[in-house]
């Protein structure tokens, strides 16, 4: 059996109360070997503390989406996820941050302050960052430029633009999650974006519970579906799905900084 390692999870959201437990089991013995859970604001950073020294299988990020940083203007709030970060060593990266123009939620100034000063936070922290990017792709590179990333390391969950934004990307050596989306027949773009970023740099990702792969899309998503992920990479890539396992496997522990030897 392949091992699978889905990078990107909110595990944590409400559609799962009912059948957590039985749920995440499930997930062990289909596959799932490692998950990241991804934190949203600081309420869930705190969830991610107790889920990760809950669960084996599960290691969590701290952080704030881009139309929630306001939680962190709260007193404190930074230095509780800092706190976090150093007093468990399975909170393994500072996310998901980033930008997204869609909405018009919080202020692009807003945004962009709270997004350099969690690139700061997990520089500090020495690991790396979940970077979320709606419509918002220059303004994305250009921070991430100025910020150096590259010393910071990181991955571009749920990759969505152009092959021409992957290559200035992989200038700044940063990871790319590909997950449901690539199996939807009009994802053109992200197709020829997966064709082109080398699959060194390809990591497996759900985004759970949503963006679901064919042939469950509309159905909450999870871990398990992740198959349908590695087929469609093997089928643009011309290789098996064996292959993108191992190799999504690989990068995903070197992504988050996870010696073999600790799982």
């Amino acid at each position: 059996m392949n091992r699978i390692f889905d990078t990107h999870v909110h595990y944590n959201e409400a559609c799962y109360d009912e059948d957590r437990e039985s749920f995440l089991a499930d997930l062990v013995t289909s596959g799932v070997s490692r998950v990241t859970n991804i934190a949203t604001n600081v309420v869930t950073s705190l969830e991610n503390d107790l889920y990760t020294r809950k669960y084996d299988f599960m290691y969590g990020t701290v952080g704030a989406f881009p139309t929630e940083v306001d939680c962190l203007s709260e007193p404190g709030a930074m230095d509780t996820l800092e706190r976090l970060l150093a007093s468990n060593d399975k909170l393994v990266a500072v996310g998901e941050i980033g930008l997204d123009y869609h909405y018009d939620d919080v202020e692009k100034s807003v945004q962009k302050e709270y997004f350099e000063a969690q690139m700061d936070l997990a520089r500090r922290a020495e690991v790396p960052i979940v970077i979320h990017s709606r419509d918002a792709a220059k303004d994305t590179l250009d921070i991430m430029r100025s910020a150096h990333a590259e010393e910071i390391g990181g991955v571009m969950h749920c990759y969505s633009y152009t092959k021409e934004v992957a290559r200035e990307v992989l200038d700044l050596d940063f990871f790319f999650g590909i997950g449901g989306v690539v199996t939807f027949k009009n994802a053109k773009k992200l197709k020829e974006a997966v064709d082109y970023i080398p699959l060194s740099h390809i990591v497996l990702e759900t985004d759970a519970p949503y963006l679901t792969p064919e042939p469950f899309r509309g159905k909450r998503n999870s871990s398990a579906y992740l198959s349908y992920v590695a087929e469609a990479i093997a089928s643009i890539k011309e290789i098996t799905a064996e292959e993108v396992c191992a190799a999504t496997w690989d990068n995903a522990c070197r992504l988050y900084k996870i010696r073999e030897e600790s799982i």
